[in-house]
């Protein structure tokens, strides 16, 4: 298999069915890109005309959000449910940073831009094969339960607009993961799941670069566009994600990608008083 065209290469990950495999192509096409980096080369790039939904496998059976049965983290179900859901999440990211490459390749960027996303999914497509790892160590599999049916949401929202998709899905989405993942890691290490902890500390980690990956991108457009991005980016989460954010927030680990408090507290799901207060004035 040689290295196509880095947006057709995006578009054929797309257009894969089942996960293993996708994650499978995606790591292969990741491994390609970097060798021709590392001697130096800059693969082409070019265009491709993406589909609107990625290709998925026919199990799980996709819920509308209210319709996803409550998890019991105290039970061996719960805990199972819980990574089943995060396995969910990272195939999306898989999609996420490929569609991200595919349907916006007509856009002139940095090289680095493509080094970025092309990294970020090959470490999602790790993420994937490491949760379903622990689910199938414990006798289950990606398909198991029903999942999120609106996760790809941002994904159609955003399709024409590449500043709103990096605002919404490394900012918002990706951040969000930052929020909950130190809490997930505590659940499990109180089970005793050992390798559940190993694979949330792996993805806790390489999480915050993906959602650096694209504060910067963010901002590197504002500047070609001479806008504040503090208010630009209230602009898009207020048009393409529906609902406020929700605290706490893991303001260190945002710290760390880039996103200063300010950014998110005013969209916060806090009395306006309160977010005001809280997020400090940067001038």
């Amino acid at each position: 298999m040689t290295l196509p065209p880095l947006a057709e290469a995006a578009t054929q990950v797309l257009t894969t069915r089942d996960g293993r495999e996708k994650t499978a192509l995606s790591r292969e096409y990741a491994r390609q890109w970097f060798a021709e980096r590392d001697a130096g080369r800059f693969p082409t790039v070019g265009t491709a005309s993406p589909p609107l939904h990625p290709s998925r496998p026919e199990e799980p059976e996709l819920v509308d959000p209210r319709d996803v049965p409550k998890r019991k983290p105290g039970t061996i179900a719960g805990r199972l449910a819980i990574l089943h859901a995060v396995a969910h999440i990272e195939l999306n990211a898989v999609d996420l940073h490929w569609d991200i490459i595919a349907r916006f390749s007509h856009i002139d960027m940095p090289h680095s831009f493509y080094d970025d996303w092309v990294r970020a999914a090959d470490e999602e497509s790790k993420h994937f094969n490491l949760i379903c790892d622990c689910l199938e160590a414990q006798g289950s599999f990606y398909g198991a339960f029903p999942a999120h049916a609106g996760m790809w949401r941002a994904a159609e929202d955003t399709r024409d607009d590449l500043i709103g998709r990096l605002a919404v899905v490394p900012m918002v989405l990706e951040a969000r993961g930052l929020d909950v993942t130190p809490g997930m890691i505590t659940l499990f290490e109180k089970a005793g799941d050992d390798k559940a902890v190993n694979a949330l500390e792996i993805i806790y980690s390489e999480e915050v670069s993906h959602v650096a990956y694209g504060s910067k991108w963010f901002h590197f457009l504002c500047g070609r566009e001479n806008t504040d991005p503090r208010d630009v980016f209230h602009e898009l989460v207020r048009r393409y994600f529906h609902g406020p954010l929700k605290p706490p927030f893991n303001e260190e680990k945002r710290a760390d990608a880039g996103i200063p408090p300010d950014f998110y507290w005013p969209l916060a799901d806090v009395p306006e008083k309160t977010a005001e207060q809280t997020a400090p004035d940067r001038r």
